[in-house]
């Protein structure tokens, strides 16, 4: 498999013996791999749903504008900020169509492979959240719900639009770190606002930590996958 294709890593964090119950797809950031939350994933327990499959994307190596044309990981290029902050920003909308449907295939994967849709969860930090809540948004199967980590909403003109109805009510945990350097926090609170404004049910966290991940965020996300999973069954 080429640096261009997607590759799937799975079964790192516990591949279940038995067929699983439930699925948590996670992607990753900008530069980093289908390895970055394989540690994330092990510190879960959900012994209490019963078995479930992490499956773990890598993303394509693609230039990214934003890093001076640098070929990295990447769900989909990135620009540089305007400098008039009243205009829009710039998005890589054929990166990111290209991105959902390569996520929306690993969900159709898993539902092939016997696992429900209302049982699979998407998961993703900073890019990979991006990529969650375009795809999860739109899918036109229910989910059990979105995990968003410390990243926005993409495209986010289009979404009340192209949202799916059977995600209308999908549960969502968005959290983003108070002090985040990378993707501030008033980018994670505008995509609050705007799923609020849209009716979805939104989990709202945030952390005094920067663009990261910290062991309170891991215990509520647990906390929070146990009861959407839970309501799922």
């Amino acid at each position: 498999m080429s640096d261009n294709e997607l590759q799937i890593l799975e079964g790192v964090a516990g591949e279940p013996g038995a067929q699983p119950v439930a699925s948590v797809i996670v992607l990753h950031g900008l530069g980093a791999d289908g390895n970055d939350f394989v540690p994330i994933a092990q510190a879960f327990d959900l012994s209490a749903i019963g078995p479930v499959r992490f499956v773990f994307p890598t993303a394509p190596v693609r230039p990214v504008t934003l890093n001076g044309g640098y070929a990295m990981r990447a769900w989909f290029d990135i620009f540089p900020p305007s400098p008039d902050p009243s205009q829009p920003r710039r998005e890589d909308e054929p990166g990111l169509r290209a991105s959902q449907r390569q996520v929306q295939a690993l969900i159709d994967r898993e539902v092939a492979r016997g696992v429900p849709a209302q049982r699979i969860v998407l998961m993703g930090f900073s890019q990979g959240c991006a990529m969650t809540l375009l795809t999860g948004l739109r899918a036109p199967q229910r989910l059990a719900g979105l995990v968003a980590l410390s990243g926005y909403l993409p495209l986010p003109g289009t979404t009340a639009a192209e949202r799916s109805a059977a995600n209308a009510q999908v549960p969502v945990f968005l959290a983003h770190g108070e002090d985040d350097e990378i993707v501030v926090l008033p980018r994670g609170e505008a995509a609050r606002d705007t799923l609020q404004a849209l009716g979805h049910a939104v989990d709202w966290h945030t952390y005094p930590m920067g663009h990261s991940v910290c062991p309170e965020e891991v215990a509520d996300i647990n906390r929070w996958l146990l009861r959407v999973l839970a309501a799922a069954a």
